[in-house]
This record gives structure tokens, C-alpha cells and sequence, in this order.
């Protein structure tokens, strides 16, 4: 894989406290990394099979907006 590496990130609570258990950090590290594997060989797929990258790309960010959370109050 060729991606280029995560960069750190400062994860926030939506207070705009610092989140700093190493555990949690670690999870979350871990968790982009493997959406970025996976989503760099989904790319590598569509692109073999003809596809637009930039299309591609489109529908991924597309993707990302759908995304709900579970646990939002109200």
C-alpha cells in the first residue's frame, strides 16, 4: 500500500476537551488506519476496472456523509 501515513491528530470531545487516554487514541489510530487500507484498495479496484478516480472519490466522501451516530442526543 502506498498511502501516505496518518497524521496526528489532536481528538477533541465536543466540550473542546482533550482526549488523552492512550487507549482510546490507539483505537482510533487503529481504526483509520484499517478505513484507509480498505478504502485505498477499493480505489485501486475501481480505478482496474475503469472507473473514474475522480467519481470514485466523490462517491467515498458521498459515503462518509451518511454516516450516523448512534449515540447523538435529541
Amino acid at each position: 500500500m502506498n498511502a501516505k501515513p496518518l497524521p496526528e491528530t489532536v481528538w477533541r470531545s465536543p466540550d473542546g476537551e482533550i482526549v488523552a487516554c492512550v487507549e482510546k487514541l490507539k483505537v482510533l489510530r487503529e481504526n483509520l488506519e484499517e478505513i484507509q487500507e480498505l478504502a485505498q484498495e477499493a480505489l485501486e479496484d475501481a480505478v482496474l476496472m475503469g472507473c473514474d478516480e475522480k467519481q470514485f472519490r466523490e462517491v467515498l466522501r458521498q459515503l462518509t456523509e451518511t454516516l450516523r451516530n448512534p449515540y447523538a442526543k435529541g
